[in-house]
């Protein structure tokens, strides 16, 4: 066996058609823009608005500041990619770039089945809600999160970093994730693919089954409201969550559990973007468009900040 130590990888990118390089370029830095100032609004408006400092809000603060983390760990280098004919990215380079997708792809996965616990707690035991979801209880449950999305991360990373590597240092992906890079490994993988199909399984639905028990608790307690507006309020307020958990975790869930006889190599790109760029980026949007919170909150922002312009033009 000819194993040839690897001191670097070259990143092929999304499309090896020249001519399409700086139009990817364009399109995802405005992806990448909108990703930073959406999440970046959100993550300021909790902060700065009182009404706001609810258990939902950091929560949602929380997710806001991971897709801009997490985003960061891909696209900058993308987007230096499409420019540039040098996409190398070195071996320590690589194994960084996927213990960060790793540790906060897994923390978001369960900070969303946290953020499904929230809303049952407020929709199902409302009386009790700030007492059950006081502060002490929403930090734990985000360190826990990230705690579980570290050794998640850790474990995998040093699992594929202990594979031996030959022949060509070439992924044919656009950022370092675990199935491209196992294809490049020396021996038979099967045992390994085995043990990352095992781990993905526990790591996706474990939450996503918590969160299928929330909903369900939930789904059952607002069949029983009389108020038609207050299934109207609860349905409001779970739907968002709803669409980013069926964005995030299907997308993720096609790409490690999918068998490879139906998953192609660029198929498995545009879902990566999926869950890498196009949901930090829709995230804001969701949470903001029908969220009458987030809308009140705007225009306080709005009518403060006139009010401050008012005040320094009559002092000037």
């Amino acid at each position: 066996m000819n194993i040839t130590k690897i001191d670097e990888f070259v990143l092929l990118g999304l499309s090896n058609h020249p001519e399409l390089q700086v139009l990817l370029f364009i399109v995802f830095l405005l992806v990448y823009i909108i990703i930073i100032v959406g999440n970046m609004f959100i993550f300021i408006m909790s902060m700065v608005d009182p009404l706001l400092h609810t258990p939902m809000y950091f929560f949602l603060k929380v997710l806001a500041f991971l897709d801009i983390c997490y985003s960061s760990v891909t696209l900058p280098k993308m987007l230096f990619n499409f420019l540039s004919e040098n996409k190398r990215i070195s071996y320590t380079g690589c194994a960084a770039q996927m213990f960060f997708l790793l540790f906060l792809g897994a923390s978001e996965c369960f900070l969303l089945a946290v953020m499904a616990y929230d809303r049952y707690v407020a929709i199902c035991k409302p009386l009790r809600y700030m007492a059950i979801m006081n502060k002490k209880v929403c930090l734990s449950l985000t360190v826990l999160s990230w705690l579980i999305g570290n050794v998640v991360s850790l474990l995998q990373t040093t699992w594929v970093f202990t594979l031996p590597f030959c022949g060509s240092n070439q992924i044919n992906y656009f950022f370092c994730d675990i199935p491209p890079l196992i294809k490049l490994s020396c021996i038979d993988t099967s045992s390994y693919e085995m043990q990352l199909f095992t781990a993905t399984v526990l790591v996706i639905f474990t939450p996503f089954s918590f969160i299928i028990v929330s909903y369900c608790l939930i789904i059952s307690n607002i069949l029983k409201m009389t108020s038609v507006t207050g299934c109207q309020k609860a349905f409001s307020t779970c739907s968002s969550h709803l669409i980013v958990v069926t964005l995030y975790y299907g997308s993720g869930s096609l790409i490690y559990l999918s068998p490879k006889s139906i998953n192609s190599q660029d198929s498995n790109k545009v879902l990566a973007l999926m869950y890498t760029a196009i949901t930090p980026m829709l995230n804001p949007i969701i949470y903001s468009l029908r969220n009458k919170d987030v809308h009140g909150a705007i225009k306080r922002m709005a009518s403060n900040t006139k009010q401050n312009r008012i005040i320094f033009f009559h002092r000037s």
